[in-house]
C-alpha cells in the first residue's frame, strides 16, 4: 500500500507550501501530490485553486498574475512563504526518492492552460525525474493529451460523484481512464459504494483512494483491496501502515 501525502501534507503543514513539502519529506511516505497552474507570463505555479482568495493575502485569479506579481503574494500559515514554482518544489524533491503526482489544473473559467502541459514534461524530462512523475487531471480530454505527449510517463486520473454525473456514471467513468491505462484514485466516500465493483474494472493494483484522514477511515481503507492511499495526514497513515506490518 503506498502512502501519498496530499498537497504535501495539508492538515498538518500549509498546503503546496516549500515548507510543507521540506517537513513531508521526513516523514517516509512513498508519493507527494501537488497541483500546477500557469502565470500569466507563463511560469509554473504550484498551487491548488484557480483563485488565490483561500489561501493567500490575495485576490483573483492565479493565470492573470506575472511571475513577479505573484511572488509578493503570501501564503497562508506559513511565516511569510510565497506561491512557489515548479523548480522550487522539484529542488526540493530532487535529492529524495519520492515519488510525485503532479496534478494539471483548469484556470479559474474551467480551461486548461494552453502550454502546461508541455511546460510540465520538459521540466521534469530535463531534471531526469519523469520515472518518478505521475500526471495527473480529472478531464479525460487532458488524460488523452498526456498519453500522446508523454507515452512512457505514467498517467492518474481522479474520480468523484462530479465526473460520474458528469461521463455517465461509475462504469462509464472507471472505463473510460482505464482504457486510457491509468492509475484511477477515486473520492473515498464513492468508493466505499462501489469498491468491489472499482476492484473488478481497474484491478486492484492501479486503484486508490482519496483523502482518508481520521485513523478509522485509514484503518479502513488499509485493509481494502487497493494500491495507494493519498491522504491529508500522511503521518497517520504511515503509523497504522506500520503497525499492520508489526
Amino acid at each position: 500500500m503506498r502512502i501519498i501525502g496530499h498537497r504535501g501534507a495539508r492538515n498538518i503543514w500549509a498546503e503546496n507550501s516549500v515548507g510543507g513539502f521540506y517537513n513531508v519529506c521526513g516523514l517516509g511516505v512513498d508519493a507527494v501530490e501537488l497541483d500546477v497552474h500557469l502565470s500569466s507570463d507563463g511560469e509554473i505555479m504550484v498551487i491548488h485553486d484557480p483563485l488565490l482568495d483561500r489561501t493567500t493575502d490575495h485576490k483573483g485569479p492565479v493565470g492573470r498574475m506575472s511571475r513577479e506579481a505573484l511572488g509578493k503574494v503570501r501564503l497562508d500559515d506559513t511565516l511569510g512563504e510565497t506561491i512557489p514554482t515548479l523548480p522550487e518544489v522539484l529542488d526540493v524533491f530532487g535529492p529524495t526518492g519520492i515519488e510525485l503526482e503532479i496534478e494539471m489544473k483548469m484556470d479559474a473559467f474551467g480551461n486548461p492552460y494552453p502550454g502546461l502541459l508541455d511546460k510540465v514534461i520538459a521540466l521534469v524530462e530535463a531534471r531526469s525525474m519523469a520515472s518518478r512523475v505521475v500526471l495527473t487531471c480529472f478531464v479525460p480530454e487532458v488524460i488523452e493529451e498526456i498519453r500522446a505527449k508523454a507515452p512512457g510517463m505514467r498517467r492518474l486520473a481522479s474520480v468523484d460523484r462530479r465526473s460520474c454525473e458528469a461521463f455517465g456514471g461509475v462504469d462509464r467513468t472507471l472505463r473510460r481512464f482505464v482504457d486510457l491505462g491509468c492509475i484511477v484514485a477515486v473520492e473515498q466516500s464513492l468508493l466505499r459504494l462501489t469498491v468491489d465493483r472499482a476492484v473488478e474494472i481497474v484491478g486492484r493494483d492501479k486503484l486508490g483512494a482519496w483523502v482518508p484522514n481520521t485513523v478509522g477511515e485509514l484503518d479502513y481503507w488499509l485493509g481494502q483491496p487497493i494500491s495507494q492511499i493519498t491522504s491529508d495526514r500522511p503521518d497517520l497513515a504511515l503509523q497504522l501502515r506500520a503497525a499492520r506490518h508489526g
